[in-house]
């Protein structure tokens, strides 16, 4: 087997969530926990732990999925049964070649890519040019796609991408399997994750010093796992650093919509073109995240700036090895960039109001339980889904690890799992500052499961820090 394989490690899915799996088997025969069900707090995967999907877009995918409804449309709109919206856009994508059981472009349906670039010009106005935008099985296909392309080992050194640590696994795991390195700069905690740029000369430098061929920079916003919206200065310093190291930016973006800051989220499009600067970007956004939560139906965008006519030609032809993304994917990236906005509007700003809401509620519960914890440290969440929180762990309880063999964050994550079924994600998977220990949560699962698992999470940690003090 291909060594890079076995090599590559992807910490959301990893010991934790195994273990978790094995335990939701046992409490299902009978086997008994303090706890009678398990609270998934280890990946950003909404409707898996009760957030509901929106009814508009649902609502046009089945009609689209079921020509036979679609032709009945509108006796079910009479009915009450759908929207007269919903009915007219199933029409009109259905009348566009919006077949869901044939392949596309591979680059994606030609007048969903019109939609996305509609959506950016409104959201940073300017329009990009449909040519430069691919549909994607959600982002982390664009990033790979991307990242292959950046694999050049014929430069006379390995190929190296900047990333922010902590990481979200995707990069560290796919710069393993392209045999890439991956070159971590350290996001400030202290500054609430901010980035810096004597972070970013430190990992460049040391890199390059080392014969490392730095070629790409990723930029996380809002970020993961760090909870972070990063600020106008902060993105203009990065754009700036790419350009001046002739690095290609690598703007993930899948967050957007998820800001609890007082600055609004911007892109890093809108960045590179306000600096006028000559650099490459690659920005990348999804369905998965935001207030739709659309995780399993992968669906996504990656748009290109900057890039030579002749790579964007090979970006195609890697593209097309894969012959298309999933149609309902690109169909339902054509439903988030444009939404309602006659009969059915009404109801899709409650439904999202209600989801983003929601999310605010439960970040504040989230912050305010384990802020009061002693041992326990966080930043605030600036936005994405997720809380990084430090916690110091006792000399003991470290040394406990050693002995079993296991890091010391994943020991303590572990004995929270069993004991209080909340289900995180170890620092060390995303990698932090030597001698930090840390966890990824969500705060996905409704304010009720959220509140209980906290409580008892509270209860563990109490009991933990006793026990190794």
């Amino acid at each position: 087997m291909n060594q890079k394989v076995l090599h590559a490690e992807y910490a959301v899915r990893g010991r934790l969530p195994t273990r978790a799996a094995a335990i939701q088997k046992e409490l299902t025969s009978g086997q008994s926990y303090p706890f009678s069900q398990l609270v998934f707090c280890n990946i950003g995967n909404p409707q898996a732990v009760g957030q509901q999907p929106l009814t508009f877009n649902r609502e046009v995918l089945a009609l689209l999925t079921a020509p036979h409804l679609l032709a009945k449309a509108e006796q079910l709109v009479e009915l009450g049964l759908i929207s007269a919206e919903a009915a007219a856009r199933a029409k009109e994508y259905s009348e566009k070649s919006g077949k869901v059981g044939a392949y596309t472009d591979s680059v994606g349906f030609p007048f969903v890519r019109e939609e996305v670039c509609d959506f950016i010009e409104t959201r940073d106005g300017v329009r990009p040019d449909p040519s430069t935008v691919m549909l994607t099985n959600g982002a982390s296909e664009g990033v790979r796609l991307m990242m292959s392309a950046l694999a050049a080992t014929h430069l006379g050194g390995q190929v190296g991408i900047m990333a922010p640590i902590p990481q979200y696994p995707l990069y560290s795991a796919l710069s393993t399997l392209m045999d890439s390195e991956l070159v971590g700069y350290y996001l400030d905690e202290s500054q609430d994750w901010a980035v810096s740029v004597t972070a970013l000369e430190a990992a460049y430098n040391e890199a390059t010093k080392r014969g490392v061929k730095v070629r790409g920079l990723v930029v996380i916003n809002p970020g993961n796992p760090s909870g972070t919206n990063l600020t106008s200065k902060s993105l203009e310093q990065v754009a700036r650093f790419a350009a001046e190291k002739g690095l290609v930016l690598m703007a993930d973006e899948v967050y957007q919509e998820n800001v609890l800051t007082e600055h609004p989220f911007r892109s890093m499009s809108s960045v590179v073109k306000e600096q006028k600067l000559d650099v490459e970007l690659a920005s990348f956004h999804s369905l998965s995240k935001g207030f739709l939560g659309e995780c399993g139906v992968r669906g996504g965008y990656c748009v290109f700036e900057n890039f030579d006519s002749e790579v964007m030609q090979q970006m195609v032809k890697l593209k097309s090895i894969e012959l298309c993304s999933n149609t309902i994917g690109q169909l339902s990236v054509g439903l988030m960039v444009r939404p309602p906005s006659a009969d059915a509007a009404a109801l899709y700003a409650q439904e999202k109001a209600d989801v983003l809401g929601s999310l605010r509620a439960k970040a504040e519960v989230l912050r305010s339980t384990l802020s009061k914890l002693e041992g326990i440290s966080m930043p605030p969440i600036g936005g994405a889904m997720y809380a990084f929180p430090q916690v110091k762990l006792p000399k003991a309880a470290i040394a406990a690890a050693e002995a079993k063999g296991v890091a010391a964050d994943e020991f303590y994550c572990m004995q929270a799992l069993e004991t209080t079924g909340l289900v995180v994600v170890p620092g060390s998977g995303f990698r932090q500052v030597e001698g930090t220990f840390h966890f990824r949560t969500t705060f996905l699962p409704t304010l009720e499961q959220m509140q209980k698992a906290l409580d008892a999470f509270a209860g563990f940690h109490k009991n933990f820090m006793k026990q190794y003090a």
